[in-house]
Parts: structure tokens; C-alpha cells; sequence
């Protein structure tokens, strides 16, 4: 069983959630960049999260589906990227506490896999130096099309329609 989201709100909800217990945790000394799959049905929510991602992380720009152009890049803005998430600000901090306590991420990578034939279209696109930088966040609607050039560590977000119509979110942490 999943999050059941009952409307807009609670989509926001749910990425500002995956923000603050995966990526915002994500070790970049892992030397990887931080890939999030995102499964699921058309129209089940897959480009309205990763909107709601792109604007906790500050971008401004209207984030649409890349089904078309397959793959979107945006600058993470410094103040998207570098978010002073200090707890409690009542207790004394030593010096340099309150900095970068989100990963400094410099790139929002969205990619819709919908009309690739294959694995090699995405590695024409730079595949392997985006999955290889620590620095870059991609999100990835559709990618058991190309599930091949996956990562093997990667999140895994399925989205479904349940029965009322709402939906059914399921995290899986790489």
C-alpha cells in the first residue's frame, strides 16, 4: 500500500516529503547523481511531481512534459540549492551549522522516456555523464522503456489511479 493522494495539495505534500526524507539526505560523495524513476499509467501525476520538486528547488520556469523534446535541464538557483535547513535555531550553532544542508545540487534534469525505441537514444542524449555527476538530480518519467541504462540504485516512484480516482503513490529508496 502507497499514499493515497486525494488532490493537488497533497501531491505538493508528497514531493516536499521526498525531498526532505531522500534527496535532501542523498550522500554526493556517492559520486552518482541522485535519479528518481518515475512509473505509471498517462496522466497519473508523473510530470506534476517532479513540477512541484522544480519549485521547492526555486525554478521559476514553467516545467512541462519533455515528451517531446525527451529531455528538459534546469538550473538549480543557489538559493534552491543551498537551503538553510537548521532545526532549531533556539540552541547555540557552531560555526558554518546552518550551511548547505541540502545537497548542492546545480541541475534539475527532466527526462520523459515515452517515445524512445531503446537505450541507445538515451545514451546519445549524454546519459552516462548526467547519471555520473553527484551534482545532478534527474527525474525520469517512462523509464522501463530504456530500464537497461537504468541505474541499478535509483528511486522508484509508481504512481496509479485507485478505483475513486484519486492516486496511489509508492516510494521505493534505491
Amino acid at each position: 500500500m502507497g499514499i493515497v493522494l486525494k488532490n493537488i495539495k497533497d501531491t505538493e505534500k508528497v514531493a516536499k516529503d521526498f525531498l526532505k526524507n531522500f534527496v535532501e539526505k542523498h550522500d554526493i560523495s556517492f559520486n552518482k547523481a541522485f535519479v528518481v524513476g518515475l512509473y505509471g499509467d498517462l496522466g497519473v501525476g508523473k510530470t506534476t511531481f517532479t513540477q512541484f520538486i522544480a519549485k521547492s528547488f526555486g525554478i521559476k520556469n514553467k516545467v512541462n512534459s519533455p515528451t517531446f523534446v525527451i529531455m528538459k535541464k534546469y538550473i538549480l538557483p543557489k538559493q534552491g540549492a543551498y537551503k538553510n535547513f537548521l532545526a532549531d535555531k533556539t540552541k547555540p550553532v557552531p560555526a558554518g551549522e546552518n550551511f548547505c544542508k541540502r545537497p548542492a545540487f546545480k541541475y534539475l534534469f527532466h527526462i520523459d522516456a515515452y517515445r524512445l525505441k531503446n537505450e541507445k537514444e538515451l545514451l546519445n542524449l549524454g546519459w552516462l555523464d548526467i547519471i555520473s555527476d553527484p551534482k545532478h538530480l534527474v527525474f525520469i518519467e517512462w523509464p522501463e522503456n530504456i530500464i537497461k541504462a537504468m541505474p541499478k540504485k535509483h528511486h522508484k516512484i509508481h504512481i496509479t489511479h485507485t478505483k475513486e480516482g484519486y492516486r496511489n503513490f509508492k516510494i521505493k529508496k534505491a
